[in-house]
């Protein structure tokens, strides 16, 4: 039998609990100073644990509090029992948070140091937190008193007959984690699909990549349709790339000299525009006798896929105005059309007469 309920027992019982509530208090005004410092640090892990003791520390001080007072309590052998399963409860429940968190920030933080882009991979974090949320959520079915073995093995069973009804989203997940592990796209990267979708990689999900375009629109593809296709990484092995600009002069142009104008414009280009390779060796080669002109191709080094852009557009906007100054000739294609039996006239293009119909004889 328990004893009689008393007034020293309600004291000692408040002041534990009041005791534990104040103690939460203080340790979570620690937590928040030493986050302060963590944040100034350059390894953001330090400031991933922090926020999550920010969570379960207070609240292990809760509870300690509450089991304190619930020992100077009389209470019933069963009454007791309850409120440490309870107890335990909770903190298992607050833990396993706190380490989802943890853990997902980890590998999150580690994800993003060695992509050394802004976006994450979020499959690697998703499966993290769902693991750990699992395992905590058995623990405590384990606590309370319930046999985890036939539920796990109900889980195995049930897992085969879902694993056979969603294997195009099983084949996602698996094309994900393949494609994350061999590090052929990665998020950051400019890629170009042979289907005709390009843009920079967002993210890598659980089920689908996302890629946004340089018109900041978003194109979502399925990681099997990804991983089977033929794929162009602009980012890999480095970012920076070259870019070739097609041109053509007259056949009574000095190549010599504009070859030498042209690399001019090119030097002039990388070194004024923004995303441009200074030390870029500029290049000129002629490789194509035209129907009008003599054709040549300018290769242009360029920081990033998205900079070729605003590069070409320069360099054709001076090129154009430096050959006028230099007084070299761009010409347009011609064609000169000659009908049988009719030499056209100099300078003059002949044009196939169009032969009206024959009227259809009328009928008495």
């Amino acid at each position: 039998m328990t004893r009689a309920l008393t007034l020293d027992d309600l004291v000692v019982a408040g002041v534990a609990l009041v005791a534990g509530l104040l103690a939460g208090f203080l340790l979570r005004l620690l937590l928040r100073w030493l986050g302060k410092h963590a944040g100034r640090t350059r390894w953001r892990g330090d400031d991933v644990v922090v926020d999550a003791l920010r969570t379960v520390v207070p609240w292990a001080a809760v509870a300690g509090g509450a089991a304190a007072a619930a020992a100077a309590l009389p209470l019933t052998s069963g009454v007791g029992h309850h409120v440490d399963q309870g107890l335990t409860v909770l903190l298992i429940a607050v833990s396993t948070a706190t380490a989802a968190r943890v853990i997902s920030g980890l590998v999150q933080t580690v994800t993003q140091s060695r992509s050394g882009v802004a976006g994450s991979a979020t499959i690697f974090v998703n499966i993290t937190r769902v693991v750990v949320l699992a395992i905590g959520f058995l623990v405590m079915l384990q606590t309370l008193g319930v046999s985890i073995a036939p539920l796990l093995t109900a889980l195995g069973v049930g897992g085969l007959a879902v694993a056979l009804a969603l294997q195009d989203t099983l084949a996602n997940l698996f094309a994900g984690i393949h494609i994350l592990a061999s590090k052929t796209v990665q998020p950051g990267d400019y890629i170009r699909l042979s289907s005709g979708e390009e843009g920079y990689v967002v993210d890598i999900n659980w089920r689908q990549t996302t890629v946004r375009q340089l018109s900041n629109n978003l194109v979502v593809i399925p990681n099997g349709q990804l991983a089977k296709a033929n794929m162009t990484n602009y980012t890999k092995p480095e970012q920076n790339l070259t870019v070739l600009v097609q041109v053509g002069v007259g056949y009574e142009s000095d190549l010599e000299h504009v070859e030498r104008v042209t690399l001019e414009v090119v030097a002039e280009v990388m070194t004024e525009i923004t995303g441009a390779l200074s030390e870029h060796e500029p290049a000129v080669r002629f490789h194509t006798f035209g129907d009008s002109r003599i054709g040549f191709t300018v290769i242009l080094g360029v920081g990033e896929f998205s900079d070729q852009y605003r590069i070409k557009h320069e360099f054709i906007k001076r090129l154009h105005a430096r050959y006028g100054v230099e007084g070299i000739r761009i010409p347009a294609p011609t064609r000169t059309v000659a009908l049988q039996g009719q030499p056209p006239e100099p300078g003059l293009i002949a044009l196939p007469q169009q032969r009206s119909p024959r009227p259809e004889a009328e009928h008495p």
